[in-house]
């Protein structure tokens, strides 16, 4: 879905799009596809990269806002759709975009209490919850889906550490109000529209996205006892092209050391870091012996920082 092909439905241009957020195109799911069917792909995916068999996965965390139903969780869903056995499986949602990070912190110390291979995923299908009128927000999305496999034993990488944070005073400068129960959803609400309606503060998101995920990251590496100058190749969420040349500018980076791939996806959700990491692995940005720090923000106000030794 290009840029040409959103000024044919709403009033904006390709220019007005690309300067302002530095996307150009975005991928929506097709009409028969839904968020189970994403998160299938991308599960295989990883499963086969690992080596792995459904019977290998000992557990599944989805991390999604835009789940198949409104109940059961997706990750259930998914565990019959791959055929594994009768293991734990979690939803993480709610989390905005910052949502797969939390997932791999909370993947880490399960497998610090019981060593197991878990399947963490990614998914976003954005298109269809956001209202496809709204120009100021309709441009910013795409739909996509991405996996890793998380055990004990030796990998591509080795899981460093991960920080994360919250502040839900912000709660309000990113937020889908109807559907829960404080805005229940009702057949005027549909009538409205408000079920597809995003709030969100452009101004304050950008502040907050600039400064969390920076401060987070200074803070992982000095946890971990490891320079800036280290860091081989930063994959932050993709939202935006203004906020990701405002961290890196912010942390002293070059461009060739910040992975952005907004510009083809757009921003899809907690599918963004993921996706960054597939794409930069495959294109050979990573090379043996680095260290990637990944870093996202999203609704809640949610920020995190993970940092990967390769």
């Amino acid at each position: 879905m290009t840029n040409d092909d959103w000024s044919a439905l709403v009033d904006t241009t390709d220019e007005w799009i690309t300067t302002r957020t530095g996307i150009k195109e975005r991928r929506f799911a097709a009409d028969d596809q839904s968020t189970l069917d994403l998160s299938e792909q991308a599960a295989l995916r990883a499963m086969g990269d690992a080596g792995l068999s459904a019977d290998d996965i000992d557990e599944i965390i989805l991390a999604t806002d835009t789940p198949e139903l409104y109940t059961p969780d997706t990750a259930s869903l998914l565990q019959d759709r791959l055929g594994c056995r009768t293991i734990p499986t979690y939803d993480l949602g709610g989390s905005g975009c910052a949502g797969w990070i939390q997932a791999i912190d909370v993947a880490r110390s399960r497998i610090a209490f019981e060593p197991k291979n878990i399947l963490v995923v990614g998914v976003e299908l954005i298109s269809r919850l956001i209202s496809w009128e709204d120009r100021a927000t309709c441009v910013l999305f795409g739909d996509g889906a991405g996996a890793i496999v998380m055990g004990p034993g030796t990998g591509k990488a080795t899981l460093v550490d991960v920080i994360s944070g919250t502040d839900g005073s912000k709660a309000d400068i990113l937020t889908l109000q109807t559907g829960g129960t404080r805005h229940p959803f009702t057949v005027e609400s549909a009538a409205a529209g408000d079920h597809q309606r995003l709030d969100m503060k452009g101004s304050e998101v950008f502040r907050e996205a600039v400064r969390r995920m920076s401060s987070v990251t200074l803070e992982l590496l000095e946890r971990i006892d490891r320079p800036l100058g280290e860091v081989a190749l930063l994959i932050p969420h993709q939202a935006n092209k203004r906020i990701i040349d405002a961290i890196g500018h912010k942390l002293g980076l070059s461009e060739d050391k910040v992975f952005v791939n907004v510009d083809r996806y757009g921003n899809t959700g907690s599918a963004t870091v993921p996706l960054g990491l597939w794409e930069a692995y495959g294109e050979s940005r990573i090379q043996p012996g680095d260290l990637v720090v990944l870093t996202a923000f999203g609704a809640g106000f949610h920020w995190a920082s993970a940092a990967m030794q390769f």
